[in-house]
Order: C-alpha cells, then structure tokens, then sequence
C-alpha cells in the first residue's frame, strides 16, 4: 500500500524547535515533489512549504527563515526542521507528496496521516 508515515510531532515551547519525518512507504518508487501543510482547528489547510526533486523550495511567509523542508532521496523520506516556534504554528501538519507507486500507471497524490505540532505560550 502506497502511504506516507509522518513523525515527529509534539509539544514544544516557545522559540523551541521539532524536527517532522514524512516517510514514503516501499511502495512508492519516486516523489516527485512534497510539500507540508498544516491545519489548525477552524482554519483552512494551508501549504507551508513545498520541495521538488531536485531541492528547490518555497515557503509560505509566515515560516520563511524559521522552517526548513528538505528531501532524502535514498530514504525516499521529507522533512520539515520547525525552529523559533511560536503558538500560530499549532496545528496537524500534513505530508503531502506527488508520487509514482509501483503498479500504479500515473502519478498520485498521496497524504499523509497528520501529526499534531502544540507549541505553548
């Protein structure tokens, strides 16, 4: 079964740091991007950082220079470095990876199940 494995999540304090892991399963041959989302309770799912297959990135400004995605190629795993946390970044984060399974004639759009980031005040 083709599926994304998130870890990582927890709680933190203030200006404290996690580090997320989307782990792609043996299933899934190539990613060809990523991304993060999160989704705090009565928001909207946004997209805060986003990776290609070759490292090129984009962030959302609301985590530009504090959150870092980046890729592993060889682990065919995602990860997102989460410093300078403040309260706003609660919320589950969300793997998400544009992907070729084995078996699977196109390219697939995959999530993952969601781990919950709470940062104190």
């Amino acid at each position: 079964q083709a599926q994304l494995v998130e870890s990582g999540g927890g709680l933190v304090q203030v200006g404290g740091s996690l580090s997320l892991s989307c782990a792609a399963s043996r299933s899934i041959f190539r990613i060809n991007s990523a991304g993060w989302y999160r989704q705090a309770p009565g928001n909207e799912r946004e997209l805060v950082a986003s990776i290609t297959s070759d490292g090129s990135t984009n962030y959302a400004d609301s985590v530009k220079g504090r959150f870092t995605i980046s890729n592993d190629n060889a682990k065919n795993t995602v990860y997102l470095q989460m410093n300078s946390l403040k309260p706003e970044d609660t919320a589950v984060y969300y793997c998400n990876a544009k992907a070729i399974a084995f078996g699977v004639p196109s390219v697939g759009n995959y999530w993952g199940q969601g781990t919950q980031v709470t940062v104190s005040s």
